[in-house]
C-alpha cells in the first residue's frame, strides 16, 4: 500500500476521515501494518500490501486474530481497548 493512499480512505462504516496508520512492516510499500479509525474504533489489517477494509460481516475472525497475534507487542495501546469488530485487549 502507497502512503499516499491514507489521503482518501475513509472508514467504511461510518465514513470517518481521516485515518490513522500504524506501520509494522515497510520497504516501498507498506507491507504490514493495522488502519485505525478513532470514531466507531474498527481496526483494518494491512496485509501483503493490501489493506483489507471490510464490513464487520465479511471479515474472516480466524485471520484478523492471527494478524493480531502476530503484531500484538506494536500496536498502541490506544487501538487495543473496545476496538472492533473483535476485540484485540492485551
Amino acid at each position: 500500500m502507497k502512503r499516499r493512499l491514507m489521503e482518501v480512505l475513509a472508514c467504511p462504516i461510518c465514513k470517518h476521515y481521516p485515518l490513522d496508520l500504524t506501520v509494522f512492516k515497510e520497504n516501498e510499500e507498506i507491507e504490514e501494518g493495522i488502519i485505525f479509525c478513532s470514531s466507531c474504533r474498527r481496526w483494518y489489517p494491512v496485509m501483503e500490501t493490501i489493506p483489507h477494509m471490510l464490513p464487520d460481516d465479511l471479515r474472516d475472525e480466524l485471520s484478523d486474530r492471527e494478524f493480531i497475534a502476530k503484531w500484538k507487542g506494536k500496536i498502541p495501546d490506544e487501538m487495543l481497548k473496545g476496538s472492533k469488530p473483535f476485540n484485540i485487549e492485551k
